[in-house]
């Protein structure tokens, strides 16, 4: 299974009305060295239908200015229509939202 596979395998996992971090998809799925391949990985999604890479944000709760898929403002509906509150700075507040990988 490659890099990516193994990113979007994670991914896939994260629960609707949560979000999960760059490094923690990438500890998930095997190198904790991987965020930056989590965000190339996210970057060329070939499913996003079923792989939710808008539920990815970075480690201090912030969306992406560069979502592939719409931009940042797409991103926050996304996440929205799944029920996680987004700030008006664009961030996602990790002490309630963060998933815990299980």
């Amino acid at each position: 299974m490659s890099a990516f596979e193994k990113i979007y395998e994670q991914v896939k996992k994260i629960p609707r009305g949560k979000v999960a971090t760059y490094g923690q998809i990438a500890m998930l799925a095997g190198n904790p060295r991987w965020s930056r391949v989590v965000g190339y990985a996210l970057h060329s999604n070939p499913d996003p239908d079923n792989i939710p890479c808008y539920r990815v944000v970075d480690r201090m709760g912030r969306l992406s200015s560069a979502f592939v898929f719409g931009g940042i403002n797409r991103q926050a509906e996304l996440l929205r229509a799944d029920g996680v509150e987004v700030c008006d700075d664009n961030t996602v507040k990790l002490d309630k939202f963060l998933w815990n990988g299980l």
